[in-house]
């Protein structure tokens, strides 16, 4: 097809099509509200069906002139256009962000010296390659941004049915496009951070009081408020009207005040002066009754003697303890004091997401499409809880716009989180994580109807952060959340997914429970997102393993226990772990350095491998589990499949024998058990025993119990 017959064969839209059309719209928009192709804006929002989804738009008005025909030509052609042979409808995010690539590349092409290109058509290999240069100045040590920027270029190519102005050529075939790949990267490999662990630990236990000791004092006052913020009166006195002429109002202020002197309690205070307002409201009388002079100097006399605080406390009592002592003295009103109830209910919503994003492997958008009611409780018949599921709703991965329902099996710390969300959200609020109606400005915004976007709630974990140390500083604590390498680790949402999954792989099949808990349709992709080798995570769970193991088998050396081993390759642990010892203590120094260790352990690894059942003592050959490898941890014993009854490279230890004698204790109880089990279980046991004590009396003189 000629230039000329392609360019008449592209239906061009009018100005009064709506965008949108070919898009499913979400809940209370349609379709002759959304925006039409002659608009200068398109508003993307009523096709982004995410709660947590920001309100995006296309803003046409910043692309040059000349090219916004064939900018708006392609957004519509992305968004509901005809799709070209080979193209995917795409996410509303996904155009977006090509969106954002293709305004660059044009306000580039548009600012070039003369002779100013005036069609898309005329650009050649040159142009393009000055474009590659042009990012190379613009983004130096992005390589990955870099690829995204040329990526979004070739659009004008692969979309080139839908334009009426298009390059000529792929970009993707020229000369010197693109960059080769760094050494040592790949470009399915996940690279978001893993949140470090000697900060995991103590953000997760800060997150857990907050839910379980600080929560509860926290909804007591978030309670409080409620009533003051609608109903306009504090629960401490009785409300009731006064009146000057009986005298029953200025004793009641005289009461009140002296509640406050006896107990030697500030008066509340807002801007420096008494709180009138919460005094009024207090005492169950208006606020302009305590404009009379008469009363305005028992309040000036009383806070002549105990003072003015900062701001209002909520009467509530604090029983919330840490370390034998209430965690506050109170909750206050003003909004930006640290321990107001605006903050701390802030951060009791980032523990709650802390608690629930890390422990579910929930994705962001996942977490924030968590409704009110979202959680069930399975029971036994006893009525004791085993097992909690989540419901809502995933869309990565899934063809549907508007998501799919998905579960996730929890613990009960994530119960507990969601629980504690559903008591602080407000009655008709659905959504758990939009945002709270404390502080400055909330009183007649509309509730419930977006979470909270991403930054937002990045913002708030690394307030909570702050709020921690900032607390352990004031109360002399030293169980704050540390700097890794002089700097305060800064988390994003991303980090509790990607930290999850690399403690699920390092466990023995985590692989194929991550690939489940996480949703993927392939155990390489857990591993791919967990980290693969190129990324150093095999590397360093190695690294870990082979560190504790070095640690073990000198403990095992100096107390002579490897002299001790039975099992079928006692012999060759103990000739390996007595070669380890001497080469470990060469020229009789003691190994004490963790990276000398390390160093020792890559060197020298005798490949035993402590375990709770059996010592492996590795041999390649012989290893009945190497089998069934497929390619994971290559080198290393695979214990998910290990035989330890019928393989000839298992030793043990004293502990090991204890293992096995549990395990017979266990059988025999089974057995035991009345009404008596089914006859085939019955005969599983018994044959199950029997092994045990064939392998144990062949290679550790047990003698038969049975």
């Amino acid at each position: 097809m000629t230039v000329t017959a392609l360019a008449h064969s592209a239906a061009l839209p009018g100005d009064d099509v709506f965008v949108l059309h070919e898009r499913p719209l979400r809940d209370g928009f349609t379709l002759v509200q959304t925006s039409q192709f002659g608009d200068g804006v398109w508003r993307l929002r009523p096709a982004i069906h995410k709660s947590s989804g920001r309100n995006l738009i296309l803003n046409f008005d910043r692309v040059p002139v000349r090219f916004q025909p064939v900018a708006k030509q392609l957004s519509y052609a992305m968004l509901s256009g005809p799709l070209p042979p080979g193209e995917k409808r795409g996410k509303v995010e996904g155009v977006r962000s090509a969106f954002t690539e293709l305004l660059r590349f044009l306000t580039w092409l548009d600012g070039r010296p003369e002779p100013r290109c005036q069609r898309l058509s005329t650009l050649t290999a040159v142009d393009v390659l000055a474009y590659q240069r042009h990012l190379v100045g613009l983004f130096p040590g992005s390589a990955t941004q870099r690829e995204h920027c040329r990526a979004k270029v070739r659009l004008f190519w692969r979309w080139r049915h839908n334009l009426s102005d298009w390059l000529s050529f792929d970009p993707g075939h020229i000369d010197g496009w693109g960059e080769p790949a760094a050494r040592g990267q790949r470009r399915s490999e996940n690279r978001t951070s893993r949140i470090p662990e000697e900060v995991l630990g103590p953000l997760f236990v800060w997150a857990l009081r907050f839910i379980d000791l600080f929560g509860p004092d926290i909804l007591a006052a978030d309670q409080q408020w409620r009533k003051t913020r609608f109903a306009g009166v504090y629960q401490r006195l009785p409300v009731r009207k006064f009146h000057k002429s009986t005298g029953t109002l200025h004793r009641a202020i005289s009461d009140h005040l002296e509640e406050y002197v006896a107990s030697g309690r500030p008066l509340p205070g807002w801007r420096k002066a008494p709180n009138r307002k919460v005094l009024a409201q207090q005492i169950g009388c208006s606020r302009k009754s305590l404009d009379d002079p008469a009363y305005e100097a028992l309040i000036d006399q009383a806070a002549a003697r105990v003072g003015i605080s900062e701001s209002a406390a909520f009467d509530i009592r604090i029983n919330g303890s840490l370390d034998g002592r209430p965690w506050t003295d109170d909750i206050v009103t003003h909004p930006e004091q640290p321990n107001s109830l605006a903050v701390l209910a802030r951060h009791l919503q980032a523990a709650a997401y802390c608690v629930i994003a890390y422990l579910s492997g929930m994705r962001d958008s996942e977490v924030k499409e968590l409704r009110r009611g979202c959680l069930r409780t399975e029971r036994d018949p006893d009525g004791r809880p085993y097992r909690w599921k989540v419901d809502g709703i995933a869309f990565k991965g899934e063809d549907d716009p508007k998501g799919v329902p998905a579960t996730w099996i929890v613990g009960e710390p994530v119960a507990r989180a969601i629980a504690v969300m559903e008591a602080l959200q407000p009655p008709g609020t659905d959504i758990l994580f939009t945002r709270l109606p404390h502080g400055y400005g909330t009183r007649h915004r509309v509730r419930g109807a977006h979470a909270m976007v991403n930054s937002t709630t990045n913002e708030n974990l690394n307030h909570f952060v702050a709020w921690v140390n900032a607390y352990c500083a004031k109360h002399d604590r030293a169980d704050g959340i540390p700097a890794v390498n002089g700097r305060m680790f800064r988390l994003m949402t991303s980090h509790f997914r990607r930290t999850l999954a690399w403690f699920i792989a390092r466990r023995p099949g985590g692989t194929i429970a991550g690939a489940l808990q996480y949703r993927h349709h392939g155990i390489q992709v857990f591993e791919g997102y967990a980290g693969t080798s190129d990324s150093g995570f095999r590397a360093e769970v190695e690294s870990e393993q082979a560190l504790a193991r070095g640690e073990h088998y000198l403990a095992m050396v100096d107390a002579h226990e490897h002299t001790e081993l039975t099992g079928p390759a006692a012999a060759e642990a103990a000739r390996r772990l007595e070669d380890f010892g001497h080469r470990a203590r060469f020229q009789g120094t003691v190994v004490t350095d963790e990276r000398r260790l390390k160093r020792i352990m890559k060197r020298e690894d005798p490949a035993v491998y402590p375990g709770t059942f059996i010592t492996c003592v590795h041999d390649h050959s012989k290893a009945l589990c190497e089998r069934a490898r497929k390619g994971r941890f290559e080198g290393l014993p695979d214990h998910g499949q290990c035989q330890p009854l019928a393989c000839r490279n298992v030793a043990l230890t004293s502990n090991n024998t204890e293992a096995w004698r549990a395990e017979l204790d266990r059988i025999d109880r089974r057995l035991a058990a009345r009404p008596p089990l089914p006859p085939l279980m019955q005969h599983r046991l018994m044959s199950r025993r029997a092994e045990i004590e064939a392998f144990l009396n062949r290679d550790t003189n047990i003698p038969e119990t049975m």
